[in-house]
């Protein structure tokens, strides 16, 4: 049986939807989603696996200006990651239309030289009008052939877009086991839905600031997982918010975030939490590093 298989990068600006596709393609939460920029701060892969095809979707950081180390990183992995994909997914964000910053990606993506599809998100949202206008703008951008309507967050449209997209894969051997659904550490998903839990429940300034590192995994008991975590803000003040007033965000943090755990450990879990300062640890080029934010 010949097989296909190749990688889809996809590209937007920040809040975009890219995530919330991402897991609807794989059948499962792989990638964190949250309303705010800067939730997704690595290439995240989720694997589709269907028959004779195998896709592997990157879930890129949206594209923005780089203001420190962090941001200069994100925006190289974008960078990195199309060059290294067979066909790049533009998303457009249906709610507020075809912007500057979609043009500037379009303009990104051309230059790239890599088979562009464009997906309007949040279609659900509006009138059959508004949907018209917005795949009418989309249409006209300086990359992409095919534009697909879609809601990431109903599965309207998803599947079609699916079927386009595995079409448009190069014949070659599955890169991932059939079963498989991403290549995170498991570690590092956990991390990553604490961060979930923490950037929901603070306010505005806090979520940018946030890092989770997972220091403790361990399984007392076959129905018990132990998990220690370690959340990192960059300043006292934010370190109050996310503690709260006699602890009751970071138990209401806690309490969220075990219940994902749970869910994707298969098991009961223990979580414990601890928040430190580690001022501008989004300028240190060296925890960066470690963190694996490349």
């Amino acid at each position: 049986m010949t097989t296909h298989s190749g990688f889809v990068a996809l590209a937007g600006r920040p809040n975009v939807g890219k995530s919330t596709l991402v897991n609807a393609v794989v059948g499962e939460k792989v990638a964190i989603v949250a309303d705010r920029p800067q939730t997704t701060r690595r290439a995240i892969r989720g694997v589709h696996s269907s028959g004779d095809c195998q896709m592997v979707l990157v879930d890129l950081p949206g594209v923005q200006r780089p203001r420190d180390a962090l941001t200069e990183r994100m925006a190289r992995r974008v960078q990195q990651e199309l060059q290294d994909s067979d066909v790049a997914l533009l998303m457009i964000n249906g709610e507020q239309g075809v912007g500057p910053g979609d043009r500037f990606i379009a303009r990104a993506l051309a230059g790239a030289q890599v088979r562009t599809t464009i997906a309007v998100n949040k279609v659900d949202r509006l009138s059959r009008t508004a949907t018209v206008e917005i795949l009418e703008q989309a249409a006209v951008l300086e990359v992409g052939e095919d534009v697909f309507p879609i809601s990431a967050r109903t599965g309207v449209g998803v599947p079609a877009l699916v079927e386009h997209l595995q079409g448009l894969m190069p014949e070659g051997p599955f890169m991932f086991a059939t079963d498989d659904r991403s290549d995170q550490p498991r570690a590092l998903l956990l991390a990553e839905l604490v961060r979930e839990a923490v950037i929901r429940r603070t306010f505005q300034e806090v979520p940018h600031a946030v890092e989770v590192v997972v220091e403790e995994l361990e399984w007392p008991r076959e129905d018990l997982a132990r998990v220690r975590a370690l959340i990192w803000v960059e300043s006292e003040s934010q370190k109050g918010i996310v503690v709260g007033a006699r602890g009751k965000m970071i138990k209401a943090i806690g309490i969220a975030a075990r219940k994902e755990l749970e869910r994707e450990l298969e098991t009961h879990v223990h979580l414990d939490l601890s928040v430190r300062v580690r001022r501008d640890w989004r300028g240190d080029e060296g925890l960066l590093d470690r963190l694996g934010i490349t």
